[in-house]
This record gives structure tokens, sequence and C-alpha cells, in this order.
């Protein structure tokens, strides 16, 4: 089963939109735009409000300022629209300092902010230093290295990365691209179907559109930038908390909406068309709703008569309520849903080369459907002790059908034969329940519990030239964690994480246990030394424990129920140091020993290491957990802050990663491209009286080839088709990936809204970065597809 398919957006409806709102633009209110920063201060341990912190925004004239009130809330009016600083400080916490909070005239600033209790008292000698710099320090107070708090302001900023947190993701550190026509992210070295995707506290399945089960990415993210709140990405030896993830943890929250005052959106951009709103129920409540929709842009203009090969259609909703109850309780519903469709037609794709988008002797249609949707109940018992439940469920239904096409001669079609059908149906209910206690400024403790409960439905089958039937099964099984930390605070300079995870899998009753420990030594005011081990944990996609394979007898049997965890080390040392107050330099050295993966049971090469990146799933029994793997490299970050105007981030990676199968040959593993460097940068022009911002971002990414293997070309004419030789498994390195993107951004502030119009010049020197390299039988060629040349992506926002 192959669909492959990227995305190119047609210009002539954007380019006429931008002018006429550039037309509409041009226009001059008299006086400066003000907007509303407010607030809550809360402690960061406890969850408990802080009463009478201080709130100042450094560097204005007349002096702007307020005090939190016994709820921790607090209100700025009349702060200048731009980009401002803020100042939180109270007695017996470290100050916290906001370096860049984008005031907009089109939508008030709710921010939720977290002070850390200082060791010692006022009469003591006081250790001041930058941890308190809130954009660099995690949610997650748990997490001791590898852990990268990241803001929607970023994934708007950075030029490619769409609106999509993967994409952002892509341009850290350590962190690397399957390909250009899906957003999975390969992180040191490990499999992209590693990764833990979580939201607000749930743990969700793939939330893209196009998102096969047993992977992590896809064409189009269903996660809307526009309602995330600061989130955490991790990527090595995480906190207890997380387990079924070996390589990578996204760790979302979606934020709350506005519970003053009725605000909304519109967008346009690669995700679709878009319509917000949030705002109170009533003016008399602090209850608050956030809802948005967005529609393809294909399916609009398929509408209006445009249509391309393969017209993607996509749709997603998403929608949060945030009710309190009581004085100390809080009462939180979302929900998020995304339909998406495509087909190729065989008669479509060009025979002359290989297509990245079908085959020509292939019909294929799909259709995903993905519904998740929770809801907690949050409870501060004390000021010291907060519990959360969480009840939630989701479903996913992939659906794919395939013909072979036959030709009489040329391009003329005999007959189309529907040779595959897969129909894929997961459902899973959830409880969540999670306890923290601040035993003191030195001590905190979490324990919880996560229990799933899974159903499923499985169909796939080859008809033709023959049946074959891959998965006939359903029914029901469970997962379950159970784990418990405590962080302590020797000093206001020494701190210690430490952790226990433990799971089980009720389908064949495979448990693990999972010790994780790290400790932080703050060296200097202004830079500090990590090291944490972990041992982590994950199951295979649930699709492989129910795939029929062909035994000795000629019997099909599900093989893989028996499979276990993959599990491995993790090893991390950590530097980090401000080198001024907006530039900053981290180095981390990471060692990771893979053990228990999947192989098969007779000699051969496969691992499920190195699986994860298509939209197939793996079709691989009689798989054994015996193989092994390591990945290890060191990565360096230089970030500079956006401050007077302008920002930078200079990542770079030097990696090794190898898998051995059941042959025991150790081998490269597809992602080891051996570096990954990328340089961003961003300049912010202020244009006339109203502080409207005149932007250029640009992006340049470079890694070394993947490894492929070759393909025994004798062989494949003689068979026409296509012939690999497994024996040099991923022993060919493509030529080295290189792409730069442009972004240009216009930001006008009215009196009451704001205009946001952009441009998104994606690969810009059209490098001809390798896809895949196919075998195409009828004639008799090998043939290469090519990643995205260079593609123009307008966007426009709108919020008032």
């Amino acid at each position: 089963m192959k669909t492959t398919f990227s995305f190119s957006v047609p210009l002539r409806a954007g380019i006429i939109l931008l002018l006429v709102l550039l037309m509409h633009l041009a226009g001059f209110a008299q006086g400066l735009p003000t907007q509303v920063v407010r607030g809550t201060v809360l402690d960061a341990a406890a969850k408990a409000p802080v009463i009478g912190a201080t709130v100042v925004v450094v560097g204005v004239e007349p002096a702007l300022g307020a005090t939190s009130d016994v709820d921790g809330r607090f209100r700025l009016a009349g702060v200048p629209v731009g980009r401002v600083k803020l100042r939180i400080s109270s007695i017996g916490y470290e100050d916290l300092f906001l370096n860049e909070v984008t005031v907009t005239a089109g939508k008030e600033v709710v921010l939720e902010l977290a002070l850390t209790e200082r060791l010692t008292k006022l009469d003591e000698v006081q250790v001041v230093y930058k941890r308190s710099e809130d954009r660099t320090v995690a949610n997650n107070e748990m997490a001791s290295v590898s852990a990268r708090p990241f803001s929607p302001i970023e994934a708007n900023r950075y030029a490619g990365s769409l609106g999509d947190p993967a994409r952002m993701a892509q341009n850290f550190a350590g962190v690397g691209s399957a390909n250009d026509t899906r957003n999975d992210i390969v992180v040191r070295g490990n499999s992209p179907a590693s990764l833990l995707w979580r939201l607000d506290g749930v743990n969700i399945p793939n939330p893209n559109h196009f998102g096969s089960q047993g992977t992590t990415g896809g064409p189009v993210s269903m996660l809307n930038n526009n309602l995330l709140a600061k989130s955490d990405f991790l990527t090595g030896a995480f906190p207890g908390e997380y387990a079924n993830a070996l390589g990578s943890v996204f760790d979302l929250r979606l934020r709350k909406g506005n519970d003053e005052k009725r605000e909304f959106l519109g967008q346009l951009g690669f995700n679709g068309i878009e319509l917000g709103a949030e705002g109170p129920y009533s003016k008399n409540s602090k209850a608050s709703y956030l809802v948005n929709y967005r529609y393809s842009i294909f399916s609009l203009l398929k509408a209006v008569g445009y249509e391309i090969a393969g017209t993607p259609s996509y749709q997603d909703f998403t929608f949060k309520t945030d009710l309190p109850v009581g004085q100390r309780g809080t009462l939180s519903v979302w929900a998020l849903g995304g339909l998406s469709h495509i087909k190729f037609f065989g008669a479509d794709i060009d025979s002359t080369k290989a297509d990245v988008y079908g085959d020509e002797n292939q019909n294929s249609r799909v259709r995903y459907t993905t519904g998740i949707g929770a809801a907690s109940y949050e409870h501060r018992f004390t000021d010291r002790t907060v519990g959360k439940l969480t009840l939630s469920g989701s479903r996913t239904v992939q659906d794919y059908g395939q013909d072979t096409i036959l030709y009489r001669s040329g391009r003329n079609i005999l007959a189309e034969i529907e040779n595959y059908k897969a129909d894929f149906t997961q459902e899973k209910l959830s409880a969540n329940l999670s306890v923290t206690h601040k035993l003191s400024a030195r001590d905190k403790v979490s324990a919880g519990l996560i229990i799933d409960l899974i159903q499923y439905s499985y169909y796939s089958a080859m008809l033709y030239p023959r049946v074959v039937t891959e998965r006939k099964a359903s029914g029901n099984t469970a997962f379950s964690q159970l784990y418990a930390q405590w962080k302590h605070r020797f000093t206001d300079q020494l701190t210690l994480n430490t952790g226990l995870s433990a799971s089980r899998f009720e389908l064949n009753g495979s448990t693990v246990v999972e010790p994780r420990v790290g400790l932080q030594y703050q060296a200097s005011p202004a830079s500090s030394i990590s090291l944490a081990y972990g041992l982590h944990s994950s199951l295979q996609p649930l699709l492989v424990y129910f795939y029929q394979a062909r035994q000795d007898d000629g019997r099909y049997l599900e093989s893989n129920r028996d499979l276990g965890f993959t599990r491995s080390h993790h090893l991390v040392l950590a530097y980090d140091r401000q080198l001024s107050d907006n530039l900053r330099l981290r180095a981390e050295a990471y060692y990771q020993s893979l053990f228990d993966a999947p192989v098969e049971r007779t000699p051969s090469y496969f691992s499920m290491l190195t699986e994860g990146t298509d939209f197939a799933p793996t079709n691989k029994g009689n798989l054994v957990n015996e193989g092994t793997g390591r990945n290890y490299g060191i990565e360096l970050t230089l970030e500079r802050a956006f401050s007077r105007g302008y920002y930078f981030l200079l990542t770079t990676s030097l990696f090794e990663s190898k898998y051995k199968g059941s042959d025991g040959v150790e081998r490269n593993t597809p992602f080891n491209t051996g570096f990954v460097a990328n340089a961003l940068v961003g300049k912010e022009f202020k244009l006339g009286r109203k502080d409207n911002t005149f932007t250029v971002s640009l992006k340049a990414a470079t890694t070394g080839g993947r490894y492929t293997t070759p393909i025994d070309y004798e062989a494949s004419g003689a068979l026409r088709s296509a012939v690999y030789r497994y024996d040099q498994a991923f022993s060919q390195q493509q030529t080295q990936y290189f792409r730069a993107d442009v972004k240009l951004g216009y930001k006008v502030n009215r009196a009451r809204l704001t205009h946001e119009i952009a441009i998104d010049l994606q690969n810009v020197t059209n490098n001809r970065n390798i896809f895949q390299q196919a075998y195409n039988p009828r004639t008799n060629k090998i043939g290469t597809a090519y990643q995205q040349g260079f593609l123009p992506v307008p966007f426009y926002r709108l919020t008032f």
C-alpha cells in the first residue's frame, strides 16, 4: 500500500486578497492604540495564587504597574502596542522577567505566571540568576534536561513553520524532518513513531490530517496554533509522568478563552480558512469559551472550479470551555476533531518521472476521521495540594482502498480492479488522576494514575491477484501507568528530580518499571550544569500486534501478539550559560542504548527502529524482542531572545544512529544523517506612529543525506517489479539536504483590531532535494522524485 502526496498553494486568489488588504490598510487613524495586559500569578509548585505580587512594564513612561489580588489576578490597562517587557516580583519569590510580550490592538493579553519560592530569607545573601527568564524554563518543573518550552509566537514567527508546532520543532537542536511533505520529526536519530503527543495532560492519537495509525505525523496539523498556550517539547531523559515514549514528547496546552471580553479571529493560510471566537458566557461570570473551525483552502478552490490532481480535503474543529467551581475548583471541557480525505487516480500521473503524489498503475482512495474529547476537574484542596481528574475519549478511523490499473497499450485503460482494502478503527476511554503536594520550599511531590481502555477493529487484505488477509481482529485491551515524582532543592543552586513509572499492557501482560533521575547545579548566576538518566519504554503500534504472517505450515497467524515494550537507557549531560540578558548558549551530549526492539525471528535486516515515516502500516510478522540500537551525539544552541527588534537561533547536532536486526549486523538507521544544522534570524521594523511593524524572517537548514536500500536493477527488470538488496539495507546515502525559507510579514494595529499579512517563501533557492527513488515497471527505469520545490504560501489574520 503506497500513498504519498504533497501540497502546493495556488497564488492567484492569495495575491488578489493581499492587494485588497494592502489598499485597505493604507489608511491612517489618529492616536496610538493601547491594550489590556492581565492575568494570574501563581506559586509554581503549589498552583496557589500569590497575593500582592507586583507586575511592572519595564521601560515605559509614565510607569505602568499593578498588584495581584486575593485570587492572584492583576490588570494593566493602557499598555502600548508592540513588544513590552514585564517584571513580576513578590516577597519570598524569585523575580520573573518576560522579555517578549507581544501586545496588539485586536486582542487582550492574558497571562498565567508562575513564581518559584526562594529558599533563602530576606536577611540572608540571595543568589539571583536567570532561571526566571520564563521563556527558557519548561512548564514541567520535574524536567532537568532536554526540555525546550515554546510559545505560539515562535510557531508563527519562524519561516517555513506554517504555524505547525511540529514543523517549528524541526529548528531545535537534535531535531530533523523525515521529508518536506509531512511534519514527522526525527529526534536524536529515533524513529518519528517514538514521539508521544499529549494535550492538556491527555495522551492523544496522531493529531494530524491524513495521520495514519501507527505514525505520529502527517501533511497538515489539526492542532491550531492560535489556541495553544506555552507548551513543552522534551527530547530525552524526561520525567516519570511520561510513559510509552522513547524519543520525544510534545506536552501541549490549550489556552483559556478570554473571561472578560468577547474576541474574534479570521485567518487564511496553508492550513485553510478559519474562524474563531472566545469570551465569557456573561459579564457576571468568569466562565469562558474558546472555539475555532478550519476548512481546507483546496476544497474551496475546487468548489469554484480550480482543482489539482489528488485534491486534499480536510476540516477541523476545536472547542474549550473553562468554568470556575466554587473558590478552589475549575472544570475544563475540550474537544478536537478532524476529517480528511483524498483520491489519486493513476491516469492523472505523469508516467515519464517518479511521482511523489501517486502511482500510474494504481487508484488510491483514503479517508481519515479523528475525534478527541476530555473533561477535567482541578481542585486546590489547600494552598499546597492540588488534585486533578480527567476523563477523556478518542476515536480514529482510517479507510483505504486501492485499485490495480491494467492498460491495453500506452495509457489506454483496460480495467481497474480492486486490489487492496483496509479499515482500521480504534477507540480509547481514559481516566487520568494526579495529585501534587508542596511539602515546603524545598520539596514537591506528585503522583498519578492513567488507565486507557482500548477497543479496536482492524481489517486489511490484498484482493488481487489473490486474496490474502493481513488483519482481521476486533476486541479490547487496556494500558495502565502509575507514577510518582519528587523534586528536592538542596539549595538555591542544587536541585534533584527523581521519579518512578510503571506500565502494563493487558493484551499480553507486558510490564515495565522505569526509574528517572536528574540533577541540576547552578554553578554561577549565569551558568548551570545538569545530568539526567531515564529508562524509557514504548509499545509497538497496535496494528503490529494483529498482523497475520504466513507460517511454515502455510497457515496465517497473529504471530506478534506477544511482543513486549521496546526499551532504552538514556543519559544526558547539559551545560547552559546566559551570555547576556538576551543571549543564551546551551550544549547537550547524550547516549541512548536501545534494546528489546522487535526484529524478525529468522536472520534479517528488519527492525521496528527503522519504521514510522509512511502512510502504510508495518506489515511484518514473526517478530521477537531481540533487536538493539544506539544513538549518541552532541547538540549546540545559540539563541538570542527577541530584543531591540531582532532575534536569532543557531542550532547544530552531530550524531550517530545505528541498529542491529536479527542477523546481528550493525547498520545505519535511515535517520542517521550524521548532522543537522539550522540558522534562523528575524528583524522587525516599526512603521508609522501606531507601532505598525514589518518583519523579515530567514531560515536555512541542512542535513546529511538519508540512508536508503539499493535496488537490484537486473532482478527488478526481470520481474518488472522493484527488488531491493536487503543484504545491503540502509547502506546507500542520498545527497545532502538543503533548504532556505524567507517570510515577510506586515502587522497593522488599528484602534480595536489588528491585521497581519504575510507571505512564506519556502525553498527560495528551489533546491532539488531527493524524496525517493523508485522502479517504474512500465518504463523499466529508475526514477527520482524530488521534495517540495519553491512554494510561496500567503497568510492573513484579523483579530478584533
